[in-house]
């Protein structure tokens, strides 16, 4: 895939003929809300089999074509580069798509297994039906390879609604997590309607993980998790009850997301968590964590303080880090997953998490604030789609700022007021997927589904390839 970054007079027209392909493409991949008006500064997906590479400090052509499986003579040709020895950070290289011609006797799998990718990702990207019925002469578009990771998607809508939200997207995921089984102080967990949802998750092959949880919107739950981390006996009925609940719904696996943990009850939380190993590995299920996006070991603060990494990295199969909610919907407006924060997390967690343990955050929904903020006003939430369409309404100009990795843009209403828009696109969806692999994370955990944003979805499926447990 390529990212185009629309300028002031495009057409939709003129960015297709420059790359070749169909309007139709570029609508379908984008789901633009109205092709006939773009903005200045919108980004654009275009589905092509080439690649864009933005180079980094410290990288040379060799590296770069390594990286992509090309010779350095195709990039400096692609490129028009005059002097291989002088590219410099920040330059964005084309890099064409690989073709292979298919030789007398060669099959589909010998020729992925000589371009380090698969049979199924040459029969998608050349559209063949049966991998038997290739001929010698045959020009094949030979994908780039992509690394495996696992995917995660929390969903929040109960019911239908969250099964329609799994079925949207379930070929992009390795795990669904309802959220969330509310635990209780004698043990107990307050029920949701969650059977839609894995009902959908089997359908698509996609792994349910129960969520149990100490808060809600109207109580922290702090004093809750101190309740329960403080008795045993209230833990092994909480424990039978996860199985039991596990059992009956068709769950495979747990995820224990404790917040606002008094900093006191730091190690009767991980106890419990090596308690709740012992009690599920025996029955054939995983324990996983969620974790509030720490940069050291001694951060303070109620969010922090009792969630310690490497207890969790050494105790539970793998941990989801909530790297989200900097643009905190009652804060002032700012990036919600701004990547100099999360790099920041991630920075420290590899010191003390195994790599292929960790899972990073990412939010797929939009926000809007009024300006001038104040304190505690509430900021409106909504999808990207959403996004677009305001900024289409009322004419504002996209902005990108490089330190987080995000766009925004401001507007004015039709009451004469100024709001603040920060949301995600494909350029940071891209920034957020280059992450994962330079850190040589597990996967991506979203929060959360029922929020559409198409980019991220046709993106996240040109850089990996998602894991099926199924």
């Amino acid at each position: 895939m390529i990212i185009h970054v629309v300028q002031r007079g495009e057409t939709l027209w003129q960015i297709a003929s420059r790359y070749g392909v169909s309007l139709a493409q570029i609508v379908d991949a984008n789901q633009l809300p109205d092709s006939n008006r773009l903005l200045i500064g919108q980004s654009i997906v275009i589905p092509t089999a080439a690649r864009q590479h933005t180079v980094r400090a410290g990288e040379t052509l060799w590296r770069i074509a390594q990286r992509y499986g090309v010779s350095v003579e195709t990039i400096i040709q692609a490129n028009q580069i005059a002097d291989p020895n002088r590219i410099h950070p920040g330059m964005v290289l084309y890099i064409p798509a690989r073709r292979h011609t298919v030789e007398p006797g060669e099959t589909l799998w010998q020729i992925a297994q000589r371009y380090g990718t698969t049979v199924e990702e040459i029969m998608k990207t050349n559209q063949i039906q049966d991998p038997n019925l290739i001929y010698p002469g045959t020009v094949l578009t030979i994908p780039f390879s992509k690394p495996v990771i696992d995917v995660n998607g929390y969903t929040i809508n109960a019911g239908e609604q969250g099964g329609r939200d799994v079925r949207e997207v379930g070929d992009y995921l390795t795990y669904v997590c309802p959220f969330a089984y509310i635990m209780k102080e004698d043990g107990g967990l307050e029920p949701i309607n969650d059977t839609a949802i894995i009902q959908a998750a089997q359908a698509e092959r996609v792994v349910p993980m129960m969520c149990i949880t100490n808060f809600t919107f109207k109580d922290p739950g702090s004093k809750l998790a101190h309740t329960i981390l403080s008795s045993v006996d209230v833990q092994n009925r909480l424990l039978t009850n996860i199985i039991n609940t596990m059992r009956n719904k068709g769950y495979r696996g747990l995820n224990v997301d404790f917040e606002n943990v008094f900093p006191a009850d730091r190690e009767l939380y991980n106890q419990f968590l090596q308690r709740a190993v012992d009690r599920l590995h025996p029955e054939g299920y995983f324990v996983s964590s969620a974790l509030a996006p720490k940069t050291s070991s001694e951060q303070k603060g109620l969010l922090y303080e009792a969630h310690d990494y490497a207890a969790h990295g050494r105790i539970v199969d793998f941990v989801i880090l909530m790297t989200y909610e900097w643009g905190y919907r009652l804060g002032p407006p700012r990036a919600i997953s701004p990547l100099n924060e999360i790099r920041r997390v991630l920075d420290y967690a590899v010191t003390v998490i195994p790599r292929n343990k960790i899972f990073m955050g990412f939010q797929v929904y939009a926000r809007d604030w009024l300006l001038p903020h104040v304190q505690g006003r509430e900021a409106e939430t909504f999808d990207m789609q959403e996004a677009i369409r305001r900024a289409v309404r009322y004419g504002a100009v996209i902005q990108y700022d490089q330190t987080s990795q995000t766009p925004f843009y401001r507007y004015v209403d039709g009451q004469g007021r100024t709001h603040e828009v920060w949301f995600e696109d494909a350029r940071s969806a891209q920034a957020k997927f280059d992450t994962v692999k330079d850190y040589g994370l597990r996967g991506i955990s979203y929060w959360v589904l029922g929020y559409p944003f198409p980019q991220n979805w046709v993106l996240l499926e040109d850089n990996f390839r998602i894991r099926k447990l199924l």
